[in-house]
C-alpha cells in the first residue's frame, strides 16, 4: 500500500501566504474584544538596588486609568516562593515579574498600568515615580572576566594531549575573538492578549515559540488548571528563539486579568524589547596546531559568555571545534561571568553562531599560516566521525559543499595574495567558512481526521514563526494520506492541540513533520480497513496492488473516493492521534546539517567601507521538504550572518547599566542597501537513519559559517585580521 508523493520537494507557495498580505492573520496583540483594558510596563530605570517607594497617585487621577500593580498590591501567587521552570529556563532562580522590591537589572518591569486603552496606559505610566536606593553594578563582561565561573554545560571531556601536540606542532594559531550581544528585534513585539472568560478561564493570545510551554508555566505559576488556560498563537511576526520562554508581558496580563477579572492586553514597546533574553557577548581563545601539511594534530577553544545572576545561561558554544574536523588532541572549555543584567536566551543558530565564527575565523589564519588555501586546509581535515561522541555521520555531504558553492562562486579565481584584487577604488576579498549543526529529533503527537467531504485535518501544537510550518506540514500530510493539497488543511498555534515541542533548533520538521507522516499513514491504514468492509471487491487484492492519491483508492481497475470511504465508516469520518518519537536507528549515528559560505567583499580603500557584493551558501540538510520556504531559511540567516559581522551590537553604558540603542534607528541591521547577490544551493543528500523524512532542518544553518565567511573575506581584501564583532569601520580604519 503506498501513496503517492507530488508535493514534498516541491518549491510550492506558503498556505498561509495570502491571509498575511492581505491582512487576515492576526498577531497576539490584534484580537478584537469588548472593554478589553490595556496595560503599560513601567521599567526600572537603574541596573542594581532595591524599590523604596512607587507613587502611582498621579497615574490614577487620570481619567480612564483602572488599575496600577506593582510588588506590594499584586494578587497573591503562592509559585512565587516556590521553585517553578518552563521548557526554556536556564540553570539557577527563574525571573519573576513584580516578586518583591530587588532590582536586578536596567529596564525590570516595575509597575504595570491598566487603562482603557494603551494611550493613556503609555502616559499614565510616565507619571509614576519610583524612589530607588541605587546599589553598584557591573555590566561590562570584559571588566570582571576573574569573576567567571565553570559553565553548567555537557562540555565534551578533553581527548588526547592538547598541550603536548599543540607545543610541537609546525603550524600554529593562539587567537581570541569577541562576539557582541545582540538582540532578537522580531519584527511583531512581544504581546499577550489574556481573554477572561464568564467560567473564569483564560483564552490567551500570545506571542511565542509553544504555546504548551506558556500553558505550563502559567499552571506552575499562577496554579491554574491547565484545562482553564488554552494558549493560542495562530501567526507569529518573527521569533529567532526570543518565543522559547515566557516573556513578562504574559505573567503581567495574567495578573491583571485575575486581579480585575477583565480582559486585559500588555504589549511591549520596542524599547522594552530590549529588556529580556538576547545573544550574549563572548570572549573565545582558540589555539590550533597542525603539521606540515596543514593535518590538525590539536584544538583548543576557551569561550566565556555572559549571564545574569540569577541565572547560568548555557549554549553550545564551544562543541563545534570538536566534530566539524579530524582532531585527536581536543580541549574545550566554558564559563559564565555573572552580571547585573537580564539572563541571555537562545539565539537563531545559539551556540553555533558565535562558536562557529570563531573557529572558522581561526581555521582561515590557520590556512594563511600553513601557506594553504582555506577550502583545502578544510577537505585535508574532513571528519566522517563526530570526534566529541566517537560515533560515524549518519550522513554529511560537506565536501559536496565545498565542491558546488566553490565552483558557483568561481573561487578558483583567486588570488591568495591579500589586497591583490581589487575594483577601481574597491579593494576585493574572498572569503569562506564551513558551518555545523545538529540535526534534533523531539517527541511530538499529531492528530488526522479525514471527513465525509474528503477533507483532511491534520493538527499538532506547534507554532510557525514565519518559517514556512503550515506549508510543509500540509505538505507532509497530504502526500502521507493521499490526499489532494487543496483538500488538506494543517491546524497548529494552540495548546489544546496534540503535544508538539517548542518551535526551535530546527527540529520541527523532523519532529511534528514526523508525527503528522505517521499519523497520515496510520489513517490510511484505517482507511483501507474501512474500505474493505464495505467494498467486497477489495477483499482479494494484495495490500501492495493498492496505492492512495489525490484523493482516491486505487486498486486494479477500482476507484474509490476516499471521501466515500469515510462517509460508510461507523462514525461518518476517520481519526487517527499518535505519538512520534526518534527511531533507535539513530542511537549509533551522529546527526547534522553542514554548509559551506562563499562571501565577496568589497573594500573602500580610502574610507574604509564595506560592502558585502555576492554570497554563495551551500547547504546539506537531507531532504528539502520545500525548497521554496528552505531558500527563504537561508537567505534570511544569510542576512542575519551579514548583520553579526557588521552591523549588530546591544551597545550598553556600562556606566548606567543601561542599553543605549534600544531601538530600530540606532541598533543597525542589515537593509536592502546592505543585501546583494546571494545564491543558495541545497546539495543532494539522502539520509534514511534521522527520520522517515529524511529531513534535517534548516531554520539554524543559514547563520552558521557567514560571520566568519565576511571576516575572512575583509581580511583577504585588506590585509588586516579584525577579531572583535561587528567589524565597524573604525576597526577597519
Amino acid at each position: 500500500m503506498n501513496s503517492m508523493t507530488p508535493n514534498v520537494g516541491k518549491p510550492l507557495d506558503r498556505v498561509d501566504g495570502v491571509a498575511k498580505v492581505t491582512g487576515q492573520a492576526r498577531y497576539a496583540g490584534e484580537y478584537p474584544e469588548a472593554d478589553l483594558l490595556h496595560g503599560s510596563v513601567v521599567s526600572s530605570t537603574v541596573a542594581s538596588g532595591k524599590v523604596l517607594r512607587i507613587d502611582a497617585s498621579e497615574a490614577l487621577k487620570v481619567p480612564g486609568v483602572v488599575a496600577v500593580i506593582d510588588h506590594l498590591n499584586r494578587p497573591h501567587i503562592s509559585s512565587y516562593d516556590d521553585d517553578y521552570s518552563d521548557d526554556d529556563a536556564a540553570e539557577g532562580s527563574p525571573f519573576r515579574p513584580l516578586y518583591n522590591d530587588q532590582v536586578l537589572y536596567s529596564g525590570q518591569p516595575l509597575a504595570l498600568v491598566i487603562a482603557q486603552n494603551l494611550e493613556l496606559a503609555r502616559y499614565a505610566g510616565s507619571l509614576v515615580k519610583i524612589e530607588y536606593s541605587a546599589q553598584a553594578h557591573q555590566t561590562d563582561m570584559l571588566a570582571v572576566l576573574a569573576d567567571s565561573h565553570e559553565a553548567p554545560a555537557e562540555t565534551p571531556k578533553p581527548r588526547g594531549d592538547f598541550a603536548g601536540q599543540f607545543a610541537q606542532a609546525a603550524v600554529q594559531v593562539d587567537a581570541t575573538y569577541l562576539t557582541a550581544n545582540e538582540h532578537h528585534n522580531p519584527m511583531e513585539p512581544h504581546a499577550s492578549t489574556v481573554l477572561y472568560k464568564a467560567d473564569g478561564k483564560l483564552e490567551i493570545h500570545d506571542k511565542t515559540q509553544g504555546t504548551q510551554n506558556c500553558q505550563d508555566y502559567l499552571h506552575n505559576v499562577f496554579g491554574l488548571a491547565k484545562e482553564n488556560v488554552r494558549v493560542l498563537a495562530a501567526y507569529v511576526g518573527g521569533a529567532f528563539g526570543s518565543g522559547l520562554r515566557p516573556q513578562y508581558q504574559l505573567p503581567l496580563a495574567v495578573m491583571a486579568a485575575l486581579q480585575l477579572k477583565r480582559s486585559v492586553r500588555v504589549t511591549l514597546t520596542r524599547q522594552q524589547m530590549f529588556t529580556f533574553g538576547y545573544r550574549p557577548r563572548t570572549q573565545q581563545r582558540l589555539r590550533l596546531g597542525a603539521d606540515a601539511s596543514g593535518k590538525l594534530q590539536a584544538i583548543a577553544h576557551d569561550a566565556i559568555g555572559q549571564t545574569s545572576r540569577f541565572e547560568d545561561f548555557t549554549e553550545h558554544l564551544v562543541e563545534w571545534s570538536g566534530m566539524l574536523y579530524q582532531c585527536d588532541n581536543v580541549a574545550l572549555s566554558y564559563r559564565l561571568t555573572p552580571l547585573d543584567v537580564y539572563t541571555p536566551l537562545d539565539m537563531r543558530a545559539p551556540g553555533a553562531g558565535s562558536g562557529v565564527l570563531a573557529l572558522e575565523c581561526a581555521m582561515d589564519e590557520l590556512a594563511c599560516a600553513a601557506g594553504l588555501d582555506p577550502v583545502e586546509l578544510r577537505r585535508r581535515n574532513f571528519a566522517d566521525h563526530n570526534g566529541n561522541e566517537g560515533k560515524p555521520y549518519s550522513s554529511k555531504e560537506l565536501l559536496a559543499c565545498y565542491d558546488q558553492g566553490a565552483a558557483q562562486f568561481g573561487w578558483h579565481k583567486r588570488n591568495a595574495t591579500p589586497r591583490s584584487m581589487r575594483e577601481g577604488k574597491q579593494l576585493v576579498g574572498w572569503g569562506m567558512a564551513g558551518g555545523v549543526w545538529e540535526s534534533m529529533q523531539m517527541k511530538a503527537s499529531a492528530k488526522a481526521r479525514l471527513d465525509a467531504q474528503g477533507k483532511l485535518t491534520v493538527s499538532s501544537a506547534t507554532t510557525d514563526i514565519g518559517t514556512g510550518t503550515y506549508t510543509v506540514m500540509t505538505q507532509i500530510a497530504a502526500d502521507a494520506a493521499g490526499v489532494k493539497l487543496a483538500d488538506t488543511t494543517f491546524l497548529l498555534g494552540d495548546s489544546s492541540l496534540p503535544k508538539a515541542p517548542l518551535q526551535g533548533g530546527s527540529f520541527t520538521v523532523s519532529s511534528v513533520g514526523s508525527a503528522v507522516q505517521q499519523a497520515c499513514e496510520i489513517l490510511r491504514g484505517k482507511l483501507l480497513e474501512s474500505a474493505r468492509q464495505a467494498y467486497p471487491a477489495l477483499a482479494g487484492v494484495a495490500v501492495e496492488d493498492i496505492r492512495f492519491a489525490n484523493g482516491y483508492l486505487h486498486a486494479d481497475a477500482q476507484r474509490i473516493a476516499l471521501a466515500d470511504i469515510a462517509a460508510k465508516s461507523a462514525d461518518g469520518f476517520v481519526e487517527v492521534q499518535i505519538d512520534a518519537e526518534p527511531s533507535a536507528k539513530r542511537t549509533p549515528f551522529s546527526t547534522a546539517t553542514h554548509s559551506a559560505v562563499f562571501v565577496e567583499v568589497q573594500v573602500d580603500e580610502a574610507l574604509g567601507t564595506i560592502k558585502v557584493s555576492r554570497v554563495v551558501s551551500a547547504v546539506a540538510a537531507g531532504r528539502v521538504v520545500n525548497p521554496k520556504t528552505a531558500r527563504s531559511q537561508i537567505l534570511g540567516g544569510v542576512v542575519w550572518g551579514i548583520g553579526m559581522a557588521l552591523h549588530e551590537h546591544s551597545q550598553t553604558d556600562h556606566h548606567l547599566g543601561r542599553i543605549l540603542n534600544h531601538n530600530l534607528a540606532e541598533y543597525h541591521v542589515p537593509v536592502n542597501a546592505d543585501v546583494n547577490d546571494i545564491e543558495v544551493i541545497f546539495v543532494k543528500e539522502d539520509d534514511d537513519i534521522v527520520n522517515a523524512l529524511g529531513s534535517k532542518g534548516v531554520g539554524e544553518i543559514g547563520v552558521v559559517g557567514v560571520a566568519a565567511a565576511v571576516a575572512n573575506a575583509i581580511y583577504h581584501a585588506t590585509g588586516k585580521r579584525i577579531r572583535e564583532f561587528p567589524i565597524t569601520l573604525d576597526k577597519l580604519l
